[in-house]
């Protein structure tokens, strides 16, 4: 029998409590078994119960995530500021919606992928799931500008949208304006990017480098995981600006809830989903961790640490779902036409 030698006994241990480290620290990897991950989206999603995942509920909900129609003005999708081309994101500081309107409180667009591993929806956690997050933009005047009532009228006057809902829900289905967000959550719900960093929590020791689980060691040891732990990395509220004040607090409004706490964004794909911070101020993942070390934590991270954490970081890039870009139902006669407001 070939004997291991003691560098590889001390890779195979160090690697070991690696793991057990992240895990002490309260990271979670999403699991590698299909079953274990859909109870783990199920205990995520508290309308799974009266509306579980199927397939037929799926493609509807995709088909009305990227259909335009259901604003105002038939240009905005939800795809436009969650684009799953770029991450889950709009790539802009503040997103844009109706007549070019920016967020009227600077606010930047956080991801929709694995956003169903939220604790709190939006930066101010106002929301608990899915579904109540969907109605939020839909009716904002700010982004889709839509009034529930035009959006029900919208899909019910479409033939091909009111066969697939009764084909996802029965025959007898009441089409109204929660089950058509509920429907976008529940295409949501796919949105789930499983990573390298999840491989080498579920005990694949070759899955990071050298460098990156050098990265994960800082990202533990700094505090960073106070904030950025569970599943997701993040999406729960916490207190920012803890040890000094953010450079930039000032740009826009936003102050955090009615206690001052603010979303932790999920730091998963967060190579992709510049710019940073709920303002979107900040370019580049240097800058970001430093940002936070100074403001978090009261401590000043070097150019060496930053660049071993953004590595770590980068490996949170996950297997992206493949999404095929749906061929939406026509329009009726019936179908209200777009409204500009130009």
């Amino acid at each position: 029998m070939r004997k291991l030698s003691l560098v590889a006994i001390f890779v195979c241990l160090s690697n070991a409590s690696l793991i057990d480290d992240a895990k002490d620290a309260g990271l979670v990897a999403i699991p590698n078994n299909p079953a274990e991950l859909e109870e783990l989206i199920k205990q995520s999603s508290p309308d799974y119960e009266k509306y579980p995942s199927t397939k037929e509920r799926i493609e509807l909900g995709k088909k009305l995530y990227f259909d335009p129609r259901i604003s105002k003005s038939a240009i905005i999708s939800c795809n436009t500021c969650h684009n799953l081309a770029l991450g889950g994101v709009d790539g802009i500081s503040a997103s844009t919606g109706h007549k070019w309107t920016p967020n009227p409180h600077h606010l930047n667009a956080p991801t929709v992928l694995n956003s169903v591993f939220n604790q709190a929806q939006f930066w101010d956690g106002r929301a608990g799931h899915l579904q109540d997050q969907a109605k939020g933009p839909i009716q904002s005047e700010a982004e889709m500008a839509a009034v529930p009532s035009d959006v029900v009228k919208k899909i019910t006057s479409i033939p091909a949208y009111v066969e697939e809902f009764k084909q996802a829900y029965g025959k007898n289905v009441k089409i109204d304006f929660d089950l058509i967000a509920t429907s976008i959550g529940i295409f949501e719900r796919t949105l789930v990017t499983p990573s390298r960093f999840d491989d080498f929590l579920n005990g694949d020791e070759k899955a990071l480098s050298k460098d990156e689980k050098a990265g994960l060691k800082l990202f533990i040891d700094k505090g960073c995981t106070s904030c950025h732990n569970g599943i997701n990395l993040g999406g729960s509220l916490a207190a920012f600006g803890v040890m000094s004040n953010y450079t930039y607090e000032n740009v826009g409004d936003f102050k955090g809830n009615e206690d001052g706490l603010v979303k932790a964004p999920t730091l998963r794909n967060v190579e992709l989903t510049a710019p940073y911070y709920h303002n979107g101020v900040i370019w580049t993942l240097d800058e970001a961790v430093k940002t936070m070390g100074k403001i978090q934590l009261g401590i000043k991270i070097t150019n060496k640490e930053s660049d071993l954490i953004i590595k770590f970081l980068k490996s949170l890039t996950g297997r992206m779902p493949e999404i095929v870009y749906p061929v939406l139902p026509p329009s009726s006669e019936n179908t209200q036409k777009p409204i500009l407001d130009y």
